[in-house]
């Protein structure tokens, strides 16, 4: 009896080390890397490949590595899209069918009389986690590794810099397609060609001035929203900025560059959005430049910006959807895990504080500026409400701002729009001055350059025999009326003062710019 306890003491003990030995195995790797192993559809087999190769090369720093890279793989992703009509029915449409922009908007305009509206929407999402294979971690590890130990611009770079800016795969949500090695391949023989090896920006240069030989932007891929892998850039030798920027991000990550991809989600001043790069110097200091057009140092952004944010592989813990309680909603570019906010580094900013005048809704405890782009207000920094009021940090100025909540899944405002000064003053267009109303009189539609013209005679930049609607801001926009134009200012008597105001063109595309009215003058927001 005594040698049967004794067995099976033995056989308890050996079960209870194998469960030991199993447990401690998984808990060698990351909780996030855990997390995204075990996610539903997650293509486990693969992702596990590629760890037990790096295991069993004992290569500790790759191994981290490609932990880094699976641990915040969940919402990468491949992510196509395509044209729809009013009803959600899908329209046969092929950007590249046609020779320019001017084309394809007329082509679109001529559907949009058939069919009624028209828009761009998400079609399939692929995500890596499901779609990767080991062989492309595998090299893609192993070439980013070769380029930052051996080429002598990348020495300076720290492993974390080196992470999240030569280790990453992907630059948006382009398909996957393997760059490394073709890149590295083509500038082989640039560390003999330098006048110093050593300096990134002269490495850079040389590099964006290939890829300027034989890219190109081309605003016809405005309407091509898929973002282009390189085996479609090489065939179209063109792209929008988004496919610009992927392009530069292969060809300077494959040769050891810290390069990343900044951007604003929508201009304060303009309609649209604008991604560009930025390279990591020796200092710290991160360079803008614009891939396949202007070089490091010689590139400089026109257009009013409220906010800059970079693109991360990492998790940013410190963003929106990790803050947010389970129940609450934020406007859809808000909620990524992928972005922080650089916007300090471009222009001086203010923290505004601003007072709430419509009733916070129920189960809201986040509010968010919004600036006027293409015909719409649209979400572009959010703060936490406290009382009857939110801070916003770190914004741009010389901007009209509308303070709004997400209620819904819908932007609703929250109290009136004002302009934001560089000390962070604000100044309400809310009708509430000594004067009731103006007059206004109207020569354009956005802001224009005016040259000299004859005394006494305005210039006018309104399409004669068109007709404009002239709109004041009241919680939603309230038409004052509209006008034909003529050669001759358009003018509109007794409309409220103090407002923001928008004149638009029967049947436009809705680009026209919102102005406030200064000493009988359109000035432009």
């Amino acid at each position: 009896m005594k040698y049967f306890y004794t067995i099976m003491f033995l056989a308890v003990m050996i079960i209870v080390g194998i469960v030991s030995y199993q447990t401690n195995k998984v808990n060698l790797l990351p909780e996030d890397v855990i997390r995204n192993l075990e996610r539903k559809g997650s293509n486990r087999f693969e992702l596990e490949k590629a760890i037990t190769y790096f295991r069993e090369k004992g290569d500790s720093l790759q191994l981290e590595a490609l932990f880094f890279l699976i641990g915040n793989m969940e919402d990468h992703s491949y992510v196509t899209f395509a044209l729809y009509d009013s009803t959600g029915e899908e329209i046969d449409f092929n950007v590249l069918n046609y020779p320019d922009y001017n084309t394809v908007i007329a082509a679109l305009d001529s559907m949009e009389t058939e069919t009624g509206e028209l828009h761009f929407d998400r079609k399939e999402r692929f995500y890596d986690l499901k779609e990767i294979s080991s062989e492309y971690l595998i090299e893609n590890v192993e070439l980013a590794f070769k380029a930052w130990k051996t080429l002598p611009w990348a020495s300076y770079l720290s492993y974390e810099d080196f992470c999240e800016y030569v280790l990453p795969y992907r630059g948006s949500n382009e398909p996957l397609e393997l760059w490394r090695e073709h890149f590295f391949n083509r500038y082989q023989n640039l560390p003999g060609e330098l006048s110093d090896p050593q300096d990134c920006i002269e490495v850079g240069s040389r590099i964006n001035d290939d890829l300027k030989s034989w890219f190109t932007f081309d605003p016809l891929f405005y309407c091509h929203p898929t973002d282009l892998g390189l085996s479609e850039m090489m065939e179209t030798h063109s792209g929008r900025c988004e496919d610009m920027t992927n392009l530069t991000i292969y060809a300077m990550r494959a040769v050891g560059l810290a390069v990343t991809s900044d951007y604003t989600p929508h201009w304060a001043d303009a309609g649209g959005n604008h991604a560009w790069n930025a390279i990591l110097v020796k200092n710290g200091e991160v360079i803008p430049f614009m891939g396949c057009e202007a070089n490091p140092g010689k590139y400089s952004l026109t257009n009013r910006f409220a906010k800059v944010y970079r693109k991360t592989y990492s998790k940013q813990k410190g963003n929106l959807v990790f803050i947010l309680e389970d129940w609450e909603k934020a406007p859809p570019w808000l909620s990524g895990k992928y972005y922080r906010d650089v916007t300090r580094y471009y222009i001086d900013v203010v923290d505004v504080v601003v007072d709430l005048e419509k009733s916070v809704p129920d189960s809201t405890n986040y509010a968010y500026l919004s600036v006027f782009n293409s015909g719409e207000w649209k979400a572009i920094q959010w703060g936490k409400i406290v009382g009857n009021s939110v801070r916003f940090c770190e914004m741009g100025s010389n901007i009209v701002y509308l303070p709004m909540y997400y209620v819904h899944e819908e932007l609703e405002p929250a109290a009136s729009p004002f302009i934001l000064d560089p000390k962070g003053e604000i100044r309400r267009l809310d009708g509430l001055s000594a004067i009731d109303s103006v007059t206004a009189r109207l020569i354009s539609t956005t802001r224009k350059k005016i040259a000299d013209a004859t005394v006494g005679r305005d210039v006018v930049f309104l399409e004669s025999g068109e007709i404009y609607k002239l709109f004041f801001w009241e919680d939603e926009w309230v038409s004052v009326g509209k006008q034909q134009a003529t050669d001759e200012p358009m003018l509109f008597h007794n409309i409220p003062a103090n407002r923001l105001y928008w004149l638009i063109k029967e049947g436009s595309r809705k680009e026209e710019r919102i102005f406030t009215l200064e000493n009988g003058k359109q000035v432009w927001w």
